[in-house]
């Protein structure tokens, strides 16, 4: 909508501006990071335009309490100094980095780096609007050869390290090295027949210590260098590809067909890691906070015991429904429909999260306004009008173009 438009193009002069101003108030160059944690909150869920969508998402989370876990933001403003510096990252960025970093140790007690018991982080694009074709993302970036080591000491979980570093090695190979995720694939097949595992999970430790070698194998064959040792090297290659990928052919095609312009960039979301993968009383899920295809106000997801984000959407293990939930945790159940309850009274709209249980405790890593079917799209208008959600103004507005059939029925609804 036209309006809509004209709010994204304010936001984006208001959130712009502020770090211009506070570069020509104090000579400083323009603020490169926003930080959000239980320390201090800089962003705000109205800085889409500067923060990307998740990353302004992230901080607002985080301003009202969710369990987040923290980190930092890049903004899109420094994407744009890369390409216009000729893809160079702009002068002081690793040291504003770094000093994120610190700040992020001190909040956590960890050190990143560490051998042994190391802060490990993920690396996110954000965009202001979503985008296909952009950067996947990195997890448990930071680990090595030593840290791994440590970190199976630390959490007396030897088989969760070793997964968490082969899993590593994978994405920066496939994300940040261009090393086809089909090679992984291969060795870790070979690993699977070996040890008689139909799935993943069934891989004993032994098997995942052999896989980790054989993917820095893997990778040093087709990248030509080894996998890199230096966690602060591997932030920042893989913040650089990140803004690389703003640029890829997928994602400058997907701009193109959906006229998406006067974007500066993509944000780059750099957040302390949670593990579902650390067993049985650990797990991660994606959900909506009302049903996306019949828009009844009931809690809508799946969710995989002892697993990370990327199981749960790529089909290697058959998720279990939200509704099995309360048999296995019921604790962080109740917290998800509290949360849930929370989220729609702050955005008062539906929305798309993604949470992670590591040993019982919850975090949230994002959130989003959930896509919806047509006729979802009017049961849930209407219904936000009775919960006193939304008015009646805004119910009209929500209802799409393609289920304008639907239109008498929700005029009479409401």
């Amino acid at each position: 909508m036209a309006t809509a438009g004209l709010e994204r193009k304010a936001t984006h002069a208001s959130s712009h501006m502020g770090s211009l101003d506070m570069a020509q108030g104090n000579g400083q160059a323009p603020k490169m990071i926003y930080y959000f944690g239980r320390t201090k909150t800089e962003g705000k869920g109205q800085q889409k335009e500067l923060l990307g969508g998740k990353g302004a998402n992230l901080a607002e989370m985080t301003s009202i309490g969710l369990p987040v876990p923290p980190g930092f933001t890049i903004t899109t403003e420094v994407c744009d100094l890369y390409y216009k510096s000729g893809r160079k990252l702009p002068a002081g960025m690793m040291d504003e980095v770094a000093k994120n970093i610190a700040t992020l140790e001190k909040e956590l007690g960890k050190k990143f780096g560490d051998a042994n018991d190391p802060l490990l982080v993920s690396v996110r694009s954000g965009a202001a609007r979503s985008m296909p074709g952009m950067m996947n993302t990195i997890l448990n970036l930071g680990l090595n050869d030593r840290s791994v080591v440590g970190i199976a000491n630390a959490t007396g979980n030897h088989r969760f390290a070793y997964d968490a570093y082969r899993r590593l090695i994978n994405m920066y190979g496939d994300v940040v090295c261009d090393v086809d995720h089909e090679h992984f694939e291969i060795a870790f097949d070979k690993i699977k027949k070996k040890y008689r595992a139909k799935v993943d999970n069934e891989v004993p430790l032994e098997g995942m210590i052999q896989l980790c070698k054989d993917y820095e194998a893997v990778f040093k064959k087709h990248f030509g260098k080894p996998f890199p040792q230096e966690p602060i090297k591997q932030l920042e290659l893989a913040i650089e590809a990140v803004f690389k990928s703003w640029m890829q052919p997928r994602a400058v095609s997907y701009r193109q067909v959906e006229n998406i312009t006067g974007l500066l960039g993509t944000a780059v979301n750099v957040q302390s890691m949670v593990f579902g993968n650390m067993g049985d009383d650990s797990g991660t899920g994606v959900a909506f906070t009302r049903d996306p295809a019949t828009g009844e106000n009931k809690f809508y997801g799946e969710f995989l015991i002892n697993a990370q984000g990327e199981d749960v959407v790529a089909g290697i293990r058959t998720p279990l429904h939200v509704d099995e939930m309360p048999k296995w945790n019921k604790k962080c159940y109740d917290q998800l429909i509290g949360i849930k309850d929370k989220l729609e009274q702050h955005y008062h709209d539906v929305q798309d999260v993604e949470f992670t249980i590591e040993r019982n405790t919850l975090f949230m890593l994002q959130t989003r306004t959930g896509k919806r079917t047509g006729a979802a799209a009017v049961k849930i208008a209407c219904d936000m009008v009775k919960e006193k959600l939304i008015d009646e103004k805004t119910a009209v507005e929500r209802i799409p173009a393609h289920a304008g059939g639907l239109f008498p029925r929700a005029i009479a609804l409401l």
